[in-house]
């Protein structure tokens, strides 16, 4: 029989610089008087109070400059290679910063296997060598990079480890979710792309995973793609950093896709079965469509709800922060874990607490 694998630890950190504020009041200005009042309607109703950038706002939100630094001057904000550059500097900061976080002492040097997932920066030789000479990992460990893949991407790196552990029992995985999305910061006077921007968070989590308890077991993942829906959400690179594309539409789109394939979600049981929540929060519309589709009470979603207000939506490290309070929860316990991101796609899993 495979071995079970387990998440026994993660740790989770964020950049120093806390933006919402500031942000909001950034993104307003760029809007005429009219458009501006129904912008701070919209996203007074976003459910978020905070998130964090890795760059300094500036003093004045409706100044030349987004950032202390003057980087994103208005009418010059900088190109892809400058956010990349930007991104190389920050993210391996931020990274170890979660990694020590784990604790791992002198087991640092026995981690067998790294898995990094991001979607918000890429470099060769890159971050996933940089944790290898900061965090005292083996030259030897395996590398996977999981890039691209968006908010889901967490679920999918779970499932890779999940894998790897099965495959070989003496496995230890460090997973490492990191993603700096206020480095994509647009220029625009379309209210949508400003409402999409004002959601995002600069955020990393950090995991072992191993064949041995305690933690959350990971029993078993089902992907749904609603191919018809693909146009509703995407990511591509772009001249002046990475575009997001996310419509209005999504949330009703996510609601069909999952009420059409709950049993195959929960593996034919019941939401009634389900003891633990941890979806990823991408939205305060994307929750309560979750809710509705599953029939869930109030507070079934309310970790995820927290960690939208604490954090905004960090891309594929924010269902890490959700997870992370999941390891609170007392022993035999059945959870259900699921992100949401492009194809349009949702990745779920089916976890148990254990003692």
């Amino acid at each position: 029989m495979p071995a079970k694998a387990y998440i026994n630890r993660i740790a989770t950190a964020v950049p120093e610089h806390e933006v919402h504020q500031f942000y909001l009041r950034f993104a307003a200005s760029m809007l005429a008087a009219d458009r501006r009042r129904i912008f701070e309607r919209m996203a007074d109703l976003a459910g978020i109070e905070r998130r964090y950038s890795c760059f300094a706002p500036a003093g004045d939100p409706e100044g030349l400059t987004a950032d202390l630094a003057g980087t994103f001057i208005r009418g010059a904000f900088p190109g892809t290679a400058e956010r990349m550059a930007m991104f190389c500097h920050a993210a391996p900061v931020l990274a170890q910063k979660c990694v020590d976080g784990l604790r791992l002492g002198d087991g640092a040097s026995r981690i067998t296997h790294l898995i990094v997932t991001t979607c918000t920066g890429f470099s060769a030789p890159g971050i996933d060598l940089e944790l290898v000479a900061r965090c005292g990992l083996s030259d030897r460990v395996e590398r996977t990079m999981i890039g691209f893949m968006g908010c889901y991407a967490a679920i999918n790196g779970l499932k890779l480890a999940r894998h790897i552990v099965r495959s070989d029992p003496q496995a230890k995985v460090l997973l490492v979710n990191i993603e700096l999305c206020t480095l994509h910061l647009r220029e625009t006077t379309e209210l949508e792309k400003l409402l999409s921007f004002c959601l995002w968070g600069d955020g990393c989590a950090a995991a072992l995973v191993t064949a041995e308890p305690p933690g959350i077991e990971l029993d078993s993942f089902h992907c749904v793609v609603a191919h018809e829906k693909r146009d509703l959400m995407s990511w591509s690179i772009g001249d002046h950093g990475f575009d997001m594309v996310l419509s209005g539409q999504v949330p009703a789109a996510i609601h069909e896709a999952l009420r059409t394939n709950r049993d195959a979600i929960l593996g034919g049981r019941t939401t009634e079965a389900i003891g633990l929540w941890a979806v990823h929060p991408g939205g305060r519309s994307v929750l309560d469509a979750v809710e509705r589709a599953l029939k869930l009470a109030p507070a079934a979603l309310e970790p995820s709800r927290e960690m939208l207000r604490r954090y905004g939506n960090m891309s594929s490290a924010t269902v890490m922060f959700v997870m992370k309070e999941m390891l609170k929860a007392l022993p035999g316990l059945l959870g259900c874990g699921m992100s949401f991101g492009p194809g349009l796609t949702a990745e779920t899993m089916l976890f148990r607490t254990v003692s």
